[in-house]
């Protein structure tokens, strides 16, 4: 008989998260008495413990956690020891045992063993480090203090299944660090809860087997969701895990807040009592809870909390690993948004990405002067940012290609026959027409769509040279812009330059009023797989996001293509997924939602 499944707890309208509750999920094991090093219960500074950075484990039905990637914490101390009596909670995990050795006493000792894991998915994060190593001695002291408050105890409403702890020869027990994709997965997974919470407990005593090893079970914290609460409760990262592994720890204890009123006061007074007791910062999760609620009338829709469900919050990188190494990114209509401009979400997502250790790499129609102007605005520009004049990088619609240190690797340019005739068209016709030469942009008079260019879209002011023959004479040049209404582009120039540029050239359009002219064979994405191949990167590792026609190459070269919502056709088209748009945040939301 397997002991009573807890109710859900309730679910806080601060957060998507509701508190921990209790999963029952024993196993009866067969059991080998096996000879264990011994420390004493009632000498407290003695506890000693086990703590285990976990490796990938073989899978198993027996457990939510079994068939998971963990890592190994501990240092190897004296002695390994392998117990078979945790042959399924320990062995098919990968556990590395490490047992450090104590005296023996002559009295009745009860040993303590504690394994703090750390999930793999989650990155080697300084912090999480440092606390996991404060919970090696935190966690016993915490449980030791724990069994000595159930001794001649009143309580009225616990489940009192763990009761006489010096009846057994060791307690057993496993705290676990994940991020809300993990926690999120065991919780609809055994809950049939489909988001993230802050703590699971899952229970592994089975009382009727009498076993001399009492079985706690598992402590699962979200990491991510503490930060968060932390930032919100005001305390640090450290005093919210030491809350959810007090909360979590009673629950395995047979405390069970949400099956009435004395119930709650009762959990909430013995959380109150252990962490005043070991001086520990903040208050006990439940009344935490309250205040949250008492504080905060934001309430999240169900259709929102749908749309939010897979995507990381802002300052959560932290907790993931990228799942690629580089980003290639368009500007026009995808970084800027359509006051050409980069919004401050997308800006601090970028550079939490970059902190991150996630490449970003530009690929754009635009100059490299007009992308250090626009990222420069947000502190984007330098050897820490996006661009700099050491950093690689796809311009002019690839034309032009930047590698490691920022030197040229690609240069492409347009025929000078061509170039004349185009010139031609645009005196003729008074239509503005730009060249596109390296840095610079020349064109042969002035008119407010030239400003434009230099004023809205960053490039560099463009030079006037008004004779055909001597601004040919001046520059090579990689390509040739149109300006006009989105309407003339659509009916006059395009239809025109689409039949005459034959085989000597290639049409291509990323803004409505804006017609490019650029080589024959020549593409955005041609420059990125040439950039790949200098860098020594395969497709398969990089993640592209765009919305023009002239993204279309980059998208489908990617492992994973992004068009924005506010794209063109073709580029949705072969896009693996449709982002938000550019006046949503949509490069933000690609990263927080797919890159990590």
């Amino acid at each position: 008989m397997l002991p009573r499944l807890s109710s859900v707890l309730r679910t806080l309208p601060s957060s998507t998260a509701p508190m921990a509750r209790i999963i029952s999920r024993a196993t009866p094991l067969p059991v080998t008495r096996t000879s264990y090093a011994a420390i004493s219960f009632l000498n407290s500074p003695s506890i000693s413990y086990k703590t285990h950075r976990l490796d990938a484990s073989s899978p198993s039905n027996s457990s939510p956690l079994f068939g998971r990637g963990f890592r190994v914490l501990c240092r190897r101390e004296e002695e390994s020891v392998v117990r078979s009596s945790r042959k399924v909670f320990a062995e098919q995990r990968g556990y590395r045992k490490a047992r450090r050795r104590v005296a023996k006493s002559k009295q009745k000792e009860l040993e303590l063993n504690v394994s703090i894991c750390i999930e793999d998915e989650l990155p080697d994060d300084p912090e999480v480090l440092n606390i996991a190593e404060m919970l090696r001695l935190n966690a016993p002291t915490l449980m030791k203090l724990a069994f000595d408050s159930l001794k001649d105890s009143t309580y009225k409403t616990r489940d009192t299944a763990v009761e006489d702890v010096g009846g057994f020869e060791s307690i057993e027990l496993s705290i676990l660090f994940c991020n809300n994709e993990f926690i999120r997965k065991l919780n609809k997974e055994w809950r049939d809860e489909d988001h993230a919470t802050d703590v699971l407990s899952m229970s592994q005593h089975v009382p009727e087997l009498k076993l001399p090893i009492l079985m706690l079970g598992d402590i699962v914290i979200s990491v991510e969701t503490a930060a968060r609460q932390a930032e919100e409760r005001g305390h640090s990262l450290l005093d919210e895990i030491r809350i959810l592994m007090v909360h979590g720890l009673l629950h395995l204890l047979g405390f069970d807040h949400e099956i009435s009123e004395e119930a709650e006061a009762e959990m909430e007074k013995n959380e109150e009592f252990l962490l005043q007791s070991l001086g520990w910062k903040g208050k006990g999760l439940i009344q935490s809870a309250y205040d949250s609620e008492t504080n905060t009338n934001i309430q999240v829709e169900n259709s929102d909390e749908q749309k939010l469900k897979d995507r990381k919050q802002e300052g959560s990188l932290r907790f993931y690993k990228p799942k690629f190494r580089y980003i290639f990114c368009d500007m026009d209509g995808t970084l800027l948004n359509s006051q050409s401009k980069i919004s401050l979400t997308t800006a601090k997502a970028l550079k939490e990405a970059l902190s991150r250790g996630l490449k970003v790499v530009v690929a754009t129609g635009k100059t490299r002067p007009a992308v250090i102007s626009a990222l420069k605005k947000v502190d984007l520009v330098g050897r820490d940012g996006i661009i700099s004049e050491f950093a690689p990088g796809v311009f002019i619609q690839g034309l032009l290609v930047h590698g490691r240190q920022g030197r040229e690797i690609f240069r492409r340019n347009l025929d000078r026959d061509f170039c004349r005739e185009a010139y031609q068209y645009s005196w003729e016709h008074k239509v503005p027409l730009i060249a596109f030469s390296g840095d610079r942009c020349l064109t042969l008079f002035d008119h407010p769509l030239v400003d434009s260019l230099h004023t809205t879209y960053h490039e560099p002011k463009a030079e006037i040279i008004p004779a055909i023959e001597d601004l040919l004479a001046t520059v090579d040049i990689q390509k040739l812009i149109f300006l006009d209404t989105a309407e003339g582009v659509a009916t006059t120039i395009r239809p025109y330059w689409s039949e005459a540029t034959k085989d000597r050239a290639n049409v291509v359009q990323a803004i409505p009023d804006m017609l490019e002219i650029v080589p024959p064979g020549t593409s955005k994405g041609s420059g990125v797989k040439m950039l790949l191949d200098h860098l020594g990167v395969s497709t398969k590792e990089i993640m592209a996001i765009g919305d023009g026609e002239n993204d279309v190459e980059m998208l489908e070269l990617a492992s994973l293509g992004i068009a924005l919502s506010n794209g063109s056709e073709k580029a949705k088209a072969v896009a693996n997924v449709i982002g938000a748009s550019n006046d949503e945040d949509g490069v933000a939301d690609a990263i927080y939602r797919y890159a990590f």
